[in-house]
C-alpha cells in the first residue's frame, strides 16, 4: 500500500465516522423534542413512554415544560437513565420483557387513567418500546403472551400478524394507552425504528388507532396452526372479541402522533456533512432489509459515494460474537478486496450492535489482506458469524457508547 493511499484511506476513515456521527446528530432525541414541543402549552402536563431513547426525551419535556410537569412514569432500558427531576425512571430489561417492565407499564397506565379533562399527557415512544413497556390483557400472564409471540415467531409469522396478535393480547398496545387518557389531551412524539414510520407498528402503537381485529388475530393462529397450542388464557381473551379502539373512535379524538426523528432524517443529515467534506454523494435508500451479509455485499459493489439505511437481520450458523452492521461489514470487505481509496461503515445510531459494545464496523479494500497478514480468514469469520473478533484486531470496531437515539442503522460507502 503506497504512502498516499494510506493518507488516503486514513481521510477517508475521518469523513465516514464524521458523516455516520451527524446523522446521529440529527437524530438526536433532546433537540428533536424541544423542537416539536415549541408552541405547545399546557398548566398540567402527564409525562409517560417507554423506549432506548425515552431518558433523553422525557429531559427536553421538563426543559420545556418546568412545574407545570405534575407527574411521570417512563420506562427506559437498564443504564439508559439521564438526571431528570420530575419524571420517574423505571429500568426494564430489553430485547426481552420482563416483570420490572410489566410493574412500570402497569404505573404508566395509572397516570392514563389519572390525567382529566385540559391536562395534557405527553406519550414518549423510541426504539424498543414494545418490550420495554408489556402490560398483558387481564387475566393473562406476561410468561403466556411470550409463549404465544415465540409460536407466531416459530411459525414464520410477519411483523404485522405478531401485532395484531400482540396488540390483542395487551392492555395498552394498540392505541389503549391513548383511550385510557381520555378525556385529557394527547401528544404522542415518536422517534421512528420501523422501516417505513408505520406508527401503528412503532412501540406496538400505544396511542394509534389500530385497524386490526381480534376475529383477525384468532384467524391468523388458524392459519398457522397455532390455536390449540396457545396458552388457554390468551386464546379465551382473543375469542372473546375484547377489542382495541379503531379509527374514528371518539376516545382518540384528542390524540395527536407526531414522529420526531427516524432514518430518513438522520440519512439525510449525512448526506449534508458528506457533501461538506467533498463527496458527490446519493442516498440509496432507508428501507434496506434482508439478510446482513447479502447487503453488505451489494452496497460494497455500488459505484461512487453512497448512503442508505434500514434494518438488515442476520440467519446465526455459527458460534461467533457479533451483530447485523459487524457482519454487513465483513461481507462488504470481501467484495472490496483490492478496492483502491474505498471506505465502507455500517453502524447501529444507538450505538449497540447486537451482544456487542461496538456499534458498527468499518472496511476497505486493505482489511482483507491485512487479516490475512495476521492469520485472519474473512470467510471462516463470516461463516462462523463472528465479525467481532476479525475486525477486533483490526482495529476496524466502531465504539460509540450508548447514543441516547435509535433511528435503525446507517451505511456509508465514500470513494476517492
Amino acid at each position: 500500500m503506497s504512502t498516499a493511499t494510506g493518507e488516503t484511506l486514513a481521510q477517508l476513515r475521518r469523513d465516514a465516522i464524521a458523516v455516520f456521527e451527524a446523522g446521529v446528530r440529527a437524530a438526536d432525541p433532546h433537540r428533536a423534542v424541544r423542537a416539536a414541543l415549541n408552541g405547545e402549552r399546557a398548566e398540567r402536563v402527564w409525562v409517560i413512554g417507554a423506549g432506548k431513547a425515552t431518558s433523553a426525551m422525557a429531559r427536553a419535556a421538563e426543559d420545556y415544560f418546568g412545574s407545570a410537569i405534575v407527574g411521570g412514569v417512563i420506562n427506559i432500558k437498564d443504564g439508559h437513565s439521564e438526571p431528570l427531576t420530575r419524571v420517574e425512571q423505571v429500568e426494564a430489561s430489553h430485547p426481552l420483557p420482563d416483570e420490572r417492565g410489566v410493574a412500570g407499564a402497569r404505573r404508566i397506565a395509572g397516570i392514563a387513567r389519572q390525567a382529566q379533562a385540559g391536562d395534557l399527557v405527553l406519550c414518549l415512544i423510541s426504539g424498543g418500546a414494545s418490550a420495554l413497556m408489556p402490560l398483558p390483557a387481564e387475566g393473562i400472564t406476561l410468561a403466556e403472551k411470550q409463549a404465544t409471540t415465540r409460536l407466531l415467531l416459530g411459525c414464520g409469522a410477519n411483523i404485522h400478524e405478531l401485532n395484531c396478535v400482540r396488540k390483542h393480547l395487551s392492555a395498552i398496545k394498540g392505541g389503549q394507552l391513548a383511550q385510557l387518557a381520555a378525556p385529557a389531551r394527547v401528544l404522542a412524539l415518536i422517534l421512528s425504528d420501523v422501516i417505513g414510520d408505520n406508527l401503528d407498528v412503532i412501540g406496538s402503537g400505544p396511542t394509534v388507532p389500530d385497524s386490526s381485529t381480534a376475529a383477525e388475530a384468532v384467524a391468523i393462529l388458524q392459519r398457522y396452526g397455532l390455536l390449540e397450542q396457545v396458552p388457554a388464557a390468551a386464546r379465551a381473551r382473543l375469542e372473546s372479541g375484547a377489542e382495541t379502539p379503531k379509527p374514528g373512535d371518539p376516545a382518540l379524538a384528542q390524540v395527536r402522533n407526531v414522529i420526531v426523528g427516524s432514518n430518513r432524517l438522520a440519512a439525510e443529515a449525512a448526506m449534508a456533512r458528506a457533501a461538506e467534506l467533498g463527496y458527490p454523494v446519493r442516498l440509496l435508500s432507508t428501507t434496506l432489509e434482508g439478510e446482513a451479509r447479502e447487503v453488505g455485499r451489494q452496497l460494497a459493489q455500488q459505484r461512487g459515494c453512497v448512503i442508505a439505511g434500514g434494518e438488515t437481520t442476520v440467519t446465526i450458523a455459527g458460534t461467533g460474537k457479533g451483530g447485523r452492521n459487524q457482519e454487513m461489514a465483513l461481507a462488504a470487505a470481501m467484495a472490496l478486496e483490492g478496492e483502491p481509496d474505498t471506505v465502507f461503515l455500517s453502524a447501529g445510531t444507538d450505538g449497540t450492535d447486537g451482544p456487542t459494545d461496538a456499534a458498527g464496523a468499518m472496511a476497505d479494500g486493505t482489511t482483507v489482506a491485512r487479516a490475512r497478514e495476521q492469520g485472519l480468514s474473512a470467510a471462516d469469520f463470516l461463516a462462523n458469524n463472528d465479525s467481532y473478533h476479525f475486525f477486533q484486531p483490526l482495529g476496524g470496531l466502531i465504539i460509540t457508547g450508548p447514543t441516547g437515539t435509535n433511528v435503525m442503522d446507517l451505511q456509508i460507502r465514500l470513494t476517492r
